[in-house]
């Protein structure tokens, strides 16, 4: 057993002892009111979940295990001082609750090398694909096919006991996170390179190897790459792509039907879609101006103007967050160390001083803030990556640190099929007095 795999056994069963023992003996305890408010516009608030990865504070931001993204960048292992934190690093860090040493978060690289192999059929699914589909349609598409090799599965079938299923779970979740850079370089090359493949470099880290295999290799690049699969990795347990993938760990799916599910979550406008839209926007706009330095003024002009319009200024509003994300600060401040003389990023800054008074004079918008979609887009278009549509997919191997770490402790802890009730609109008028 690995050491990694050995820490979270010595970390699950007491967690596990100290789970039933909330439901047995506070389980009457009551953590919230529900509105129809809170019911009828997403269940927004309502304390329905358990997620030991991350929290998302109003005022604060994300904590991963408590920590903010200054504090994970000071205090997480990196291959130098100037560097960005290794992902693999986080993953250790929200499993275990552990910052780790970098012998840690070497054996980590060292597991995922060894388990990155992928079995031909699945380049055959991609393959089949259309070359005008959608490359979040292909990496579903390649996760489900990935399933075959289920170990989680291959227990359930063979009549594991429940306490058991975490152990499969974890073999599962650790081949799921070395064979997601792969297939999604093979997407990108395949849609944007002819399918010219670039085989993974074993001297490279996680998130270097991606960056590799897409075509891109220079030590700025590497550093943005760990940058971007940290600070997307997790966003506690409600969003869409989260809750997606946990509800249907829940029924006792392998993880990776369970995450191919939170996928096609995140592949919609509303969650990690949202990145291609700030870069269409922006391009919209500089297409009507005719200039791609416009002035302030000018793009305080177009954003009136789509608001005028009845659309939303993408990138900007959270459905928790009170202030600017944190994660959007942490690629505005890798953009002034390595991408000076941008327009484009300049354009993003203007946005940044631009934005947020006019949505706030609107007296609606309760975060007039941006969120990491606003920035992101534009850091991989300066680097040459400028294929949009792939961003989601790029945002779905960094989710996946966080959603397969919870699906673990889910199996650890032994939750149950999440089944809320539901009831029907004349009900809602009976609770109103209408």
């Amino acid at each position: 057993m690995s050491l990694l795999k050995t820490k979270f056994v010595e970390k699950a069963v007491p967690a596990a002892a100290d789970f039933k023992k909330l439901l047995k003996e506070y389980g009457n305890v009551e953590i919230g009111k529900v509105t129809i408010e809170s019911a009828l516009e997403g269940m927004k608030g309502i304390p329905a979940l358990l997620c030991l990865t991350s929290k998302l504070d109003s005022n604060e931001g994300i904590r991963f295990r408590g920590y903010s993204i200054p504090e994970l960048q000071e205090k997480l292992p990196k291959l130098s001082p100037n560097d960005e934190p290794l992902p693999e690093g986080l993953f250790y860090l929200m499993l275990l609750g552990e910052i780790p040493t970098m012998s840690d978060v070497e054996e980590i690289s060292k597991e995922w090398k060894k388990r990155a192999i992928i079995p031909k059929h699945v380049y055959a699914v991609i393959d089949a694909m259309p070359k005008e589909s959608a490359p979040m349609a292909d990496f579903s598409a390649a996760i489900l096919a990935l399933a075959t090799e289920s170990e989680f599965l291959k227990a359930y079938n063979a009549g594991v006991g429940k306490k058991d299923y975490w152990d499969s779970t974890y073999e599962d979740a650790m081949n799921l996170l070395a064979q997601l850079p792969v297939i999604a370089a093979y997407i990108y090359r395949k849609h944007f390179f002819n399918g010219e493949v670039i085989a993974a470099d074993p001297s490279l880290d996680w998130s270097a190897n991606l960056a590799h295999m897409m075509g891109f290799d220079s030590p700025e690049i590497y550093k943005l790459f760990r940058l971007y699969l940290t600070i997307h990795a997790d966003h506690e347990g409600g969003n869409v792509s989260a809750h997606a993938t946990h509800l249907v760990a829940s029924a006792l799916s392998n993880p990776y039907y369970s995450y191919a599910a939170g996928m096609l979550g995140l592949a919609g406008p509303l969650h990690g879609y949202a990145n291609q839209e700030v870069i269409a926007w922006v391009q919209d706009m500089i297409k009507e101006i005719g200039t791609e330095t416009p002035s302030k003024q000018q793009i305080h002009d177009f954003c009136e103007k789509t608001i005028a319009a009845g659309r939303v200024i993408p990138g900007y509003g959270h459905a928790v967050l009170r202030k600017t994300d944190p994660r959007f600060e942490a690629q505005r401040e890798f953009a002034g160390k390595y991408c000076e003389g941008d327009s484009f990023i300049q354009i993003i800054n203007d946005l940044y001083e631009v934005v947020p008074p006019i949505l706030g004079s609107l007296g609606k918008v309760k975060n007039p803030w941006p969120n990491v979609d606003a920035y992101s887009g534009s850091l991989l278009m300066h680097y040459g990556i400028k294929e949009a549509p792939f961003y989601t997919v790029m945002f779905g191997v960094s989710r996946a640190l966080g959603v397969l770490a919870s699906i673990l402790w889910d199996r650890a802890l032994g939750m149950q099929i999440e089944r809320p009730s539901s009831f029907t609109m004349e009900w809602f008028k009976e609770k109103a007095g209408i």
